[in-house]
């Protein structure tokens, strides 16, 4: 089991903020530091600086960190064209040592899209758009020489295919969310990982046994991961503190969250562990507390890795 954070800088956050969170994340042991893809903040409350451009927050930390994982949970494919987004993490991969992947979805909050003149199609269209960035995606990253393509939506024209990452035969692609058809078989597909964000147990099992339902017909094998939002106090009092902090409800977030002291978080991380699961996001929304990367570290992190 790995244990990666996962941070929502849309919420309010500068790069110097996940600088010193992507740092503490390396010096404190865990596997990855991720971040949300988003332009705008969601939900009410102070938008603090705004949000900063997911890649380009990569590409300066890539430089900034020596070991951990750098990624996206997880990047819309209404946000960029494909061609040019698989440059951004080729050359993130690159500047990083081979340490990028890319978590990567259909997008679904059209208030950032109406905010920013980006476009945002109907469900359907989302996902026939989004399939078919996954395949030029995968496509420019694997292609031996030239690459074309041509699509219901995109046309590719004897490209390059280049700069190529450094991972071979290329960066890990994430694939997340709980749709019960489109997204398995997807995932099934393309996906290195599959992700079930923020559901309870049972609900996960259920997503992953979809999926490996769904590999069995593929003939492929998909590394199983979770994202959950994370409170852990030395005790109640310190849970319920750090609960306030971010606006949730400590008895909410021990029910479908990872919540409570260090060993009843890490009794949750070890059921998800039986359910399959190799890496849990720790969903972090107070960037200022580094003492709580701390506690996990030291407290959690042990007894799950």
């Amino acid at each position: 089991m790995k244990l990666r954070i996962f941070t929502e800088p849309q919420q309010g956050a500068t790069y110097d903020d996940l600088l010193n969170v992507a740092k503490a994340t390396e010096r404190l042991g865990f596997d990855a530091f991720f971040r949300s893809d988003h332009y705008q903040r969601i939900g009410p409350g102070d938008p603090g600086p705004g949000s900063t451009d997911a890649w380009i927050t990569l590409a300066g930390l890539a430089r900034e960190t020596s070991r951990i994982r750098l990624g996206t949970l997880v990047s819309p494919a209404t946000f960029r064209l494909p061609g040019p987004l698989a440059i951004s993490v080729a050359q993130v991969d690159q500047m990083s040592g081979g340490r990028a992947e890319l978590g990567f979805g259909t997008g679904w909050y059209d208030g950032e899209h109406a905010a920013y003149g980006i476009p945002f199609p109907p469900t359907g269209e989302r996902f026939a758009r989004f399939e078919e960035q996954l395949e030029i995606i995968t496509g420019l990253w694997t292609a031996e020489k030239g690459y074309s393509f041509e699509g219901s939506y995109y046309r590719l024209a004897d490209s390059p295919a280049l700069p190529k990452p450094v991972q071979r035969p290329r960066p890990p692609v994430i694939i997340g969310g709980f749709g019960t058809k489109r997204t398995p078989r997807l995932a099934a597909t393309y996906a290195d990982e599959y992700n079930v964000p923020f559901r309870t147990l049972s609900e996960t099992k259920e997503a992953f046994d979809r999926v490996r339902a769904a590999c069995e017909s593929t003939g492929r094998t998909v590394l199983l991961s979770t994202a959950h939002t994370t409170v852990v106090g030395a005790d109640r009092a310190e849970v319920e503190r750090r609960a306030a902090a971010i606006g949730e409800n400590p008895d909410t977030l021990r029910e479908h969250g990872l919540a409570g002291t260090p060993a009843e978080v890490a009794e949750k991380i070890a059921k998800l562990a039986e359910l399959g699961a190799e890496h849990v996001y720790l969903q972090i929304l107070d960037l200022a507390d580094l003492e709580h990367l701390e506690l996990i570290a030291a407290e959690v992190l042990p007894h799950v890795a």
